[in-house]
């Protein structure tokens, strides 16, 4: 509304100078037309003529002779006239004084200032008035077009203001301004990575509640049988399946921040570094080679392609370590598990009992294990494995090893841009 105000000041002002500058002109142009008028005539009246001394126009002729041919009031112009336009002062007015010389004649023209001005005034404010007059008007319009355009945000501020804490949903971006729209849509971007992380989260302490309970159970009962044992034997074993309570609840509670750490991530980057695949397989398989050695697996690594995928190199890591820990826990001693590194893929085989097609895709719930599977396991590897492939866009699909005869883990990426 200021700035309305301060334009409509601004074309007021400049349109009464304006209309005050063309006055002016047009007034000087009269003076002209009126010299122009009387050039060569005959004298209007004798001198001495005695008119009006209030008449807005004075007039006077000369002969060529220096003679004063008329004059339309006593008071006389100055008698040294000023060829064209001069300003004159008699008896404390002031007068516009035209100048006119013919070989003929000389005439003089003056127009009071004071009058003139006022008629000058007159016809700026006619010009102004309608500036100053349009300004309220469009004020109001104003008014009512912003108060009109902004009604859809008055009314998204009425539904943010009332909605529950809780409540993620997202914002209704329908008659919303254009200017507006892209910011409401990033509001509702972050509510969903809100809603997720909070998911997450309340996943992450649905889970640690259910799952923690039996473990802690049992190591208190544990801790109740070190203290009831009789022997020293009796007390080493008690104390030995404290430890592996411990370790199994130890594991669980990693694996559960694991699994809420990579389900609350955001997706990878717009330009993520890029991660080599056949050097991931060789670091993992290198870091679980000892576990696989201690229960009589044969580990091995082919690395049938050289591809480089855009992601986080350590959750990836993660991932594939869950593969392998899997297929090694479920391959019987002396079996065999191979690591493959195919173009934009990673494929973990192995020579276990493999898995029934219709357990393919329950054993990615969290905290599931198939009939079979071996104690100690939390039922969260296979789940962390498959939200790390989400968080890269990459797809875990379960089937059967084509060269081994048991499962086949294979972690599938979409190929880069130049390949």
């Amino acid at each position: 509304m200021t700035a309305i105000v301060l334009a409509g000041v601004i074309l007021a002002v400049t349109a009464w100078r304006g209309a005050l500058r063309q006055a002016d002109e047009m007034f000087d142009y009269h003076l002209q037309q009126m010299a122009q008028a009387l050039r060569g005539g005959i004298p209007l009246a004798p001198p001495g003529f005695d008119g009006d001394a209030d008449d807005e126009y004075l007039v006077q002729i000369w002969g060529a002779d220096g003679v004063q041919l008329f004059r339309s009031v006593p008071t006389p112009l100055p008698p040294r006239a000023v060829l064209g336009f001069s300003d004159a002062r008699l008896q404390g007015r002031h007068y516009r004084v035209y100048t006119l010389q013919t070989p003929l004649q000389t005439i003089q023209i003056a127009q009071d200032l004071d009058q003139r001005q006022a008629r000058a005034r007159a016809l700026a404010l006619r010009a102004a008035l309608p500036m100053a007059a349009a300004a309220p008007l469009l004020m109001l319009l104003a008014w009512w077009g912003i108060r009109r355009s902004l009604a859809p945000l008055a009314r998204t501020q009425a539904e943010v203001a009332t909605r529950a804490a809780g409540d993620l949903s997202p914002l209704q971006g329908a008659g919303l301004p254009d200017e507006v729209r892209p910011l409401v849509d990033e509001i509702n971007a972050l509510f969903g990575r809100l809603d997720q992380a909070f998911a997450a989260q309340r996943a992450f302490v649905a889970n640690a509640a259910h799952e923690l309970r039996s473990p802690l159970a049992a190591l208190k009962l544990q801790a109740q049988a070190v203290e009831r044992a009789a022997d020293e034997a009796a007390r080493a074993t008690a104390l030995a399946r404290l430890h592996q309570g411990i370790e199994r609840a130890i594991r669980l509670m990693q694996q559960l921040l694991v699994l809420a750490r990579q389900e609350a991530a955001a997706p990878a980057a717009s330009a993520p570094a890029p991660v080599a695949l056949a050097a991931l397989a060789r670091r993992v398989a290198g870091e679980m080679a000892a576990e696989a050695q201690a229960r009589g697996i044969d580990l091995g690594v082919d690395i049938a392609a050289e591809t480089s995928v855009p992601g986080d190199a350590e959750a990836l890591a993660i991932g594939l370590r869950n593969l392998l820990d899997n297929a090694i826990k479920y391959t019987p001693a002396g079996g065999r598990v191979d690591l493959v590194a195919e173009p934009c893929a990673l494929a973990v085989h192995d020579s276990g009992p493999g898995i029934a097609p219709e357990e393919r895709e329950r054993v990615f719930e969290r905290f599931y294990r198939s009939p079979g599977a071996p104690a100690g396991g939390s039922g969260l590897g296979l789940a962390i494995a498959r939200a790390i492939a989400e968080r890269h866009g990459a797809t875990l699909r379960l089937g059967p090893s084509e060269h081994l005869g048991g499962t086949c883990a294979r972690l599938r990426f979409h190929p880069p841009p130049s390949a």
